[in-house]
């Protein structure tokens, strides 16, 4: 298991099932802060065909976040193949609108809330 941690938040990426859960709250200072974590997201699609992204215990996540997450999905969509689930918390306000979104992204993208 993979783990990025930074203050107040937890990124683990089980290889074995092709799972990414992030937890906490991510207030990085732009898109080269979030650089560890977009790394991390997009060496796992090679490594995964369907990969599941677990967001549900992701309490916050600015805007820098956002467009790290986008651009992860616009990898994913351009790499063939590649299925991508991503699981969200209905009791976490900033979910629902935001990941609703990524879908415009990547129709074919799988989002389930608690």
């Amino acid at each position: 298991m993979t783990a990025l941690q930074g203050e107040g938040y937890a990124v683990d990426y089980n290889a074995d099932t092709g799972t990414i859960r992030i937890t906490g709250i991510l207030r990085l200072g732009g898109i080269i802060e979030y650089q560890p974590i977009s790394e991390l997201l997009e060496n796992s699609i090679a490594a995964h065909p369907a990969l599941t992204l677990d967001l549900s215990g992701l309490e916050f996540l600015n805007s820098s976040g956002i467009a790290t997450l986008s651009k992860f999905v616009i990898t994913a969509r351009n790499h063939q193949g590649c299925a991508i689930t991503i699981r969200g918390s209905s009791s976490v306000p900033w979910q629902g609108k935001s990941l609703n979104n990524l879908k415009r992204l990547m129709p074919d993208l799988t989002l389930t809330f608690d």
